[in-house]
């Protein structure tokens, strides 16, 4: 059986970033029983931050994730995170691949953490839907509620009884990532971006007094960061990327979510540079998925607004990091020159929402 990347869409290793056989072949063998011949070793093309590669063995295949070459991990680059929360999950949560093994920095040969999970075999949707499955507007309607659903289910899962109940400190999650992205975004600000002062000031003088509850958090729930189910393309098979998962108040989860969920409104500049297929037609608004959500879970998110405003501005601040090592010559690549203004148009889409919230 030749490695298929129709669905999977995998592209030959690139220069750079190759694994060595031998050693990958001894690796796999040494923790899976079972395999026999010469892995096939292919890479995922999605992905800027860890590296994914598919190894096969006849009809067996695994992912393995490693960090970057050159980069000492960090919690950006956290291999042990994403194992230990998928390994936690896969007894409570239906999505997510199975996990074989993990080694640390100490113990891999590769000279930099490592694991290795199951390759599920599905569709990624990426800027729109795969046109193979030929989705109708009541497709797309079907998959976003099943997408949501499946947040939710995330939500629902009792963290401590999966084994997680030492992934992080819950309490306070609000308070921390607000006071922590607004300390970001100003030891990261540049000349040619705007403070966004009254922004920062708004999500401490509206935060929420308590917090909704606590929860396991994705952080990056993104239809771009799932596989659909080869079978049943409406169902979502398998979460991916879950380096920034935490325990917190699930509305922020939500709220990182619909930041990047784009519809007909928003400024163009949102509208060019979505990732994902939620302008398909069919696609729910932000408004129907906060009712979608509330109905299914008894939340109250009537000042849902407060969690989307954190969302657009943590995306303000993670791309203004990234801008200011280019800004400050620490970085050459040019695909960054643009992220300032992009910061500035992320700014002032919050500042907008901050005007229309009756908070």
């Amino acid at each position: 059986m030749t490695m298929s990347d129709e669905l999977n869409k995998t592209i030959d290793v690139r220069s750079g970033e190759e694994l060595d056989v031998g050693l990958i072949d001894d690796l796999m063998k040494s923790h899976i029983s079972g395999l026999t011949g010469d892995p096939e070793i292919r890479q995922f093309a999605s992905g800027h931050s860890n590296l994914t590669y598919a190894i096969q063995y006849g009809s067996k295949r695994f992912v393995l994730r490693r960090p970057p070459f050159g980069t000492k991990p960090k919690s950006g680059h956290s291999m042990i995170r994403e194992y230990k929360v998928m390994n936690g999950l896969k007894d409570a949560f239906s999505a997510v691949p199975d996990t074989y093994f993990y080694l640390s920095d100490e113990d891999s040969p590769l000279g930099a953490e490592c694991y290795v999970m199951e390759l599920v075999d599905g569709y990624k949707p990426e800027k729109t839907m795969p046109p193979s499955l030929q989705f109708s507007a009541s497709d797309n309607r079907t998959l976003c509620e099943n997408f949501f659903s499946k947040l939710i289910e995330l939500h629902a899962v009792d963290y401590k009884a999966a084994g997680l109940g030492d992934f992080g400190k819950p309490e306070g999650y609000v308070e921390r990532q607000i006071t922590g992205w607004n300390g970001r975004f100003e030891r990261a600000r540049t000349d040619d971006v705007e403070d966004f002062q009254d922004v920062r000031d708004w999500l401490v003088e509206k935060m929420p007094e308590t917090e909704v509850g606590h929860s396991v958090l994705h952080g990056d729930y993104r239809l771009d960061n799932v596989i659909l189910c080869k079978s049943n393309p409406h169902e979502i098979a398998a979460v991916l990327d879950w380096e920034i998962s935490a325990l917190g108040d699930p509305l922020m989860d939500l709220g990182n979510t619909l930041a990047y969920w784009t519809q007909k409104g928003d400024p163009e500049f949102l509208l060019n540079t979505t990732m994902q297929p939620c302008l398909d037609d069919g696609m729910m608004t932000r408004e129907e998925i906060c009712d979608f959500y509330a109905e299914k879970t008894g939340l109250d998110l009537s000042k849902f607004s407060y969690y989307h405003v954190y969302g657009i501005f943590r995306n303000a601040a993670i791309l203004q990091q990234i801008y200011y090592r280019y800004y400050h010559g620490q970085s050459q690549n040019k695909a960054f020159a643009g992220f300032g203004a992009f910061v500035n148009v992320l700014g002032n889409h919050a500042r907008d929402l901050i005007n229309k919230s009756d908070i």
